[in-house]
């Protein structure tokens, strides 16, 4: 007997499906079994539901001020994001290449690296204020400078682990310093690239949250913090799964985006 390959596709989208709704079945079960241990102020995931029906139904209403529905949260969240990480990719892969291919820059930019690397987002929000003293430019800065690294150390790392084949194919077609960049370099740089970008953009919306924590008036972080100060553990908990959420969904944006321009193999 053959096997139908329409029915071997449908079985395997099946099991796709399968497994992610079993893991978050367990989620929610071992949740909920949080919520019933005495003296717990954790919600259970229907009490979440049920509390916030009114933004869950409607993530759109917008009633001025800081009474708005997710959608518009999000979307000045995003904005901010949009600003930070764009100037973080720019900045951050023209200085990849620069030091990759430049050794004294290499050694005069690496200490420097090292040095701000391991600071955390929040470390930067005094410094942000004292130099831009408005929230948005603010949180934009501490995006910028929390992005930057992965992106300036893949982008190096792809071009110096480009293979000297590719060189010397270079050499003996005679191309330009222009040519060989666009047509040698890129191409063979463009995963280490997207690896960067996409941990660059993980980051970035997770520096958005923390600064908005601190110095917005608007965007999921400020709802956050505006919730734990009224002890609204419900809102807290939605707020968390659509920060989860929008994160998943751009992290499968961008690795989309890299299958679709990184040559494959």
């Amino acid at each position: 007997m053959f096997i139908n390959a329409k029915n071997l596709i449908s079985s395997k989208q099946v099991k796709s499906i399968i497994a992610p709704v079993f893991g978050i079945t367990i989620l929610l079960v071992f949740w909920y079994l949080l919520s019933l241990v005495p003296d717990t102020s954790l919600p259970s995931p229907l009490k979440v539901i049920t509390d916030n029906w009114g933004l869950i139904r409607d993530p759109f209403f917008n009633k001025g001020g800081n009474n708005k529905g997710f959608f518009w949260l999000i979307l000045a969240s995003l904005e901010r994001v949009a600003f930070g990480y764009s100037l973080a990719a720019i900045v951050g892969i023209s200085i990849g290449f620069v030091i990759s291919l430049n050794q004294f820059i290499r050694e005069a930019i690496d200490p420097i690296i090292q040095l701000f690397r391991p600071i955390a987002p929040l470390a930067w929000l005094p410094l942000a204020q004292a130099i831009f003293l408005k929230p948005d430019p603010s949180a934009i800065f501490v995006i910028f400078i929390t992005a930057i690294w992965p992106i300036i150390l893949n982008t190096a790392l792809g071009v110096q682990l480009i293979p000297k084949d590719y060189t010397n194919v270079s050499k003996i077609l005679g191309l330009t310093t222009f040519e060989n960049f666009f047509k040698i370099l890129v191409p063979a740089t463009l995963p280490y690239i997207f690896t960067g970008l996409r941990i660059a953009l993980g980051l970035s919306w997770l520096a958005v949250v923390a600064a908005e924590m601190l110095l917005s008036y608007d965007g999921i972080g400020f709802f956050i913090v505006d919730a734990y100060n009224s002890s609204n553990i419900s809102e807290i908990i939605l707020a968390i799964i659509y920060l989860g959420g929008v994160g998943l969904i751009l992290d499968k944006m961008m690795a989309y985006l890299s299958f679709k321009i990184t040559p494959q193999e």
